[in-house]
């Protein structure tokens, strides 16, 4: 008989580490981080899943595609700025946007729990087709399950994304280099505060909105323009400060921040400070990270600043020459200390 694979029947890692709210939140935080690398990663090993990016890049037929999936869970499913259905979308096709990928086609599935309102899932179907048409995709297939009254809170969408990516570029964190320019692509943290706001019955002065969108067509103007991208990742759960500690732990290298220069707006600095949130780790849904080479970080920001997506784009940030993988931080007051994943979620369910 052929060789048969071997399978182990022990869990790789103590699940009695993961407290139950980690495991039914997800999340970009460290415990997570965790159960993703040792039992996830380490199972299904590959290539492709080893870049550690926001999607899969592959080789077919001569065709270098974009492949990547998401689930969304955010509760409410209404927020201001959006809701559940161009989430998905926006954030598959941002994923895709990541990859350098020009993004194509979309699937869709619907996990609905029995009860669903009908004419409120016909306002998320018709968001999501909005979404698509405006991020020039096309949702083709997909699929529809209803699970038990009171098993499924409402609706689960997953969705899942090819692009095309162009032209022979690399965009992923093995490509971040000594002397590269950190950008991120405007201010951050409302897109977790807009939820949290909802979510808790808080009202400020302003209406703070989601900041989702899709960022595809912002990313091309970039690659369009020439402009040197080693590497981008939207920062969605776990905000900047998880996307830059994920990227400095996957290239290995040193990353530097400067925390005056990251744009935040002040109502949402504001809502942080009643909140006890710190605006680095709150979720954005159309913001996103560049890694530049150096020469081209001006003209970079002049791309991004033009552009109705990205007027809030600041340079936070550089990469170091130590080989250490940290994230560092400048504060306001002048001391350095390292940033690091958190223990667990500021806000769970925001995507």
């Amino acid at each position: 008989m052929p060789n048969q694979p071997s399978f182990s029947l022990s869990c790789p890692i103590p699940l009695s580490d993961y407290p139950t709210v980690q495991l039914a939140h997800g999340g970009g935080g460290r415990l997570m981080n965790q159960l993703v690398e040792r039992m996830f990663g380490a199972t299904f090993r590959n290539p492709a899943l080893d870049a550690r990016h926001d999607g899969a890049l592959l080789e077919i037929g001569g065709a270098r595609l974009a492949f990547t999936t998401d689930s969304f869970v955010v509760k409410p499913r209404f927020f201001p700025g959006g809701d559940i259905g161009s989430l998905a979308v926006h954030g598959t096709v941002n994923d895709l946007a990541m990859c350098g990928a020009r993004p194509l086609y979309l699937s869709a599935g619907f996990v609905l729990e029995e009860g669903m309102d009908m004419d409120e899932l016909w306002r998320i179907v018709q968001s999501m087709q909005a979404a698509a048409a405006e991020a020039g995709v096309q949702i083709v297939t997909g699929d529809t399950k209803v699970v038990d009254r009171g098993k499924g809170d409402g609706l689960y969408i997953n969705t899942s994304g090819i692009g095309v990516v162009e032209g022979g570029r690399r965009i992923d964190p093995s490509q971040v280099r000594p002397g590269d320019v950190v950008l991120v692509s405007g201010d951050i943290g409302r897109h977790g505060i807009a939820i949290m706001a909802v979510r808790e019955g808080l009202e400020f002065e302003t209406t703070i909105e989601s900041d989702s969108a899709c960022v595809a067509g912002l990313v091309l103007e970039l690659l369009d323009a020439g402009i040197d991208i080693h590497c981008l990742r939207d920062m969605t759960r776990g905000g900047m400060a998880s996307s830059l500690v994920e990227i400095a732990g996957t290239s290995g290298r040193r990353v530097h921040i400067d925390e005056t220069a990251i744009p935040v707006r002040q109502d949402v600095r504001g809502a942080c400070e009643i909140l006890g949130l710190d605006p680095l780790y709150v979720a954005n849904e159309g913001r996103f990270v560049a890694f530049v080479a150096p020469e081209d970080g001006e003209r970079a920001l002049g791309i991004l600043r033009a552009h109705p997506l990205g007027q809030g784009a600041a340079q936070v940030g550089t990469v170091g020459t130590q080989d250490d993988g940290l994230v560092t931080m400048r504060s306001a007051i002048g001391a350095t200390r390292i940033v690091d994943l958190l223990s667990g979620e500021q806000l769970p369910r925001i995507c």
